[in-house]
């Protein structure tokens, strides 16, 4: 009697789970207005990814051509698989040796997208942007620079 109880218990729930995944796919049958399925590439113009979307890494600078990594090391440090390259040089500003960056190289093509340099960073120097058409037949385009060339450390950001 138990494999029986069991038969028809795993019939209901099976029967349920159709019935819940149907109730979605009719809800949107019935509102084609509120469509999420986005049709790449036909909508290339309006395409619009979510808030929580991980495209490739950006360094943000101002229009002074700023921005705000003080080359530090914790995102090279804290990257699983060494997607991040880091490479400082140490510049005299004001009587004091410091720390600045030279290049900030970010290989595309290791990263797993995983968001820890981000996490990580102290100072909020690098961000997932919305970018993700990355297919390439050179593996070496798939290395960027981030920091732009000539871009120094803003003013208020504490190293």
């Amino acid at each position: 009697m138990n494999s029986f109880t069991k038969y028809f218990s795993d019939l209901f729930n099976g029967i349920h789970s159709l019935i819940t995944g149907l109730k979605v796919t009719g809800s949107y049958f019935v509102r084609p207005k509120e469509i999420v399925t986005q049709q790449y590439p036909e909508n290339r113009a309006t395409l619009k990814m979510f808030e929580r979307f991980k495209g490739e890494l950006t360094m943000p600078h101002n229009n002074l051509n700023e921005h705000d990594c003080t080359a530090c090391g914790i995102c090279e440090m804290n990257c699983p698989n060494g997607s991040i390259e880091i490479i400082s040089k140490f510049d005299v500003i004001d009587g004091k040796k410091k720390k600045v960056l030279d290049k900030y190289i970010y290989h595309l093509g290791m990263c797993t997208f995983c968001g820890l340099c981000v996490k990580t960073c102290p100072s909020d120097a690098i961000i997932f942007g919305q970018g993700f058409e990355h297919a390439t037949f050179e593996r070496t385009t798939l290395n960027k620079q981030l920091n732009k060339p000539g871009s120094v450390l803003k003013k208020e950001v504490k190293e």
